[in-house]
């Protein structure tokens, strides 16, 4: 126990340089942008109806002609004590303005998160047990289609078969329009073209990732001897053990890949989610949105790589003695 806490801590300090890290270089390539906040959001015919003071007042607001170390180290301080700025943009908290922006996420990336794990897991299963034949055929032909084109672009594909054709989805938001309050049918409702997208194109991965690993499970040398002595059901008895660890692996590494994904699909869909309003902060200058939302997001990757981390000792003991002893 007192091994895993040290592994934990340690890993904690690195998620808390690594997010330094990110801000950082999220604070750099925003300050390098050549957008005007001041033309992007006011617009030049409104600016240069404007005088020299509100002008002026605009450039102070905006943070334009600040120094860029003196902005970052501002802005770093007050987020070590929680307080992430005010958003240009919305004229809210970040905080209160991500807080309500995740909670959409989470129903889109949590549910593309699960359904992309389980399908690439089945389907790698089911590729891997059947080398050569049709399903590995199949599959392997189903994740290559799936992983050439763009998330953008497949998410435009079933938009359009499941909302224009068909008519059986709604065409984006997160909540019908015009609601003041939505049940969970209607959220889930609107949020299941989305989590279809994500899922659909994160899956591809897993599931050759599992084959492979199947694959060589299959061809070693206690499977073989499993073989000889006649057991049946070797897939039920030794596949899940041995395919645990890369499968937790996978898992956790495809939280990158969805939420980098559902910045574009957010857009495609309207969907209010996180990525969209990254998305928006970015062109429009909103430095503190724009900030709150990449260290969140990071957050969410790097937790979920040391959740990965912790499990493997649950999973696996070896892995927790050979921790002890070093």
């Amino acid at each position: 126990m007192k091994h895993r806490l040290q592994f934990t801590i340690k890993k904690l300090f690195r998620i808390a340089l690594l997010l330094l890290g990110v801000s950082l270089t999220a604070f750099l390539l925003m300050d390098a942008s050549p957008l005007d906040p001041l033309q992007t959001n006011v617009g030049q015919a409104a600016l240069g109806s404007m005088s020299p003071e509100q002008i002026a007042r605009l450039e102070e607001y905006w943070g334009v002609g600040a120094p860029a170390a003196e902005r970052y180290l501002n802005w770093l301080g007050g987020a070590l004590r929680g307080d992430f700025g005010v958003s240009l943009l919305y004229r809210r908290p970040v905080l209160e303005v991500m807080g309500q922006r995740l909670a959409n996420s989470l129903w889109l990336l949590v549910s593309a998160w699960l359904l992309s794990g389980a399908l690439g897991l089945a389907l790698g299963v089911a590729a891997g047990a059947n080398r050569g034949r049709w399903p590995d055929r199949l599959v392997r032909g189903y994740c290559l289609v799936v992983s050439s084109p763009p998330a953008f672009w497949l998410a435009l594909l079933l938009l359009i078969i499941f909302s224009v054709w068909l008519k059986v989805l709604p065409i984006g938001l997160s909540v019908p329009i015009g609601a003041e309050a939505a049940t969970l049918a209607q959220r889930l409702r609107h949020a299941l073209l989305p989590a279809l997208t994500l899922s659909v194109t994160g899956a591809a991965g897993i599931a050759l990732h599992t084959r492979e690993k199947v694959a060589d499970v299959l061809d070693s040398d206690y499977i073989l001897f499993a073989r000889a002595r006649g057991e049946v059901h070797i897939l039920r008895r030794h596949l899940p053990r041995n395919v645990a660890l890369p499968a937790i692996t996978l898992q956790f590494t495809s939280i990158g890949e969805v939420v980098g994904g559902s910045v574009l699909v957010e857009q495609v869909f309207s969907y209010p989610g996180l990525g969209q309003a990254a998305v928006a902060a970015g062109l429009g200058g909103d430095m503190p949105l724009l900030l709150g939302a990449t260290v969140a997001t990071a957050a969410m990757v790097f937790g979920g790589n040391l959740t990965a981390d912790l499990l493997y000792g649950v999973v696996d003991p070896r892995i927790r003695r050979g921790a002890a002893r070093g």
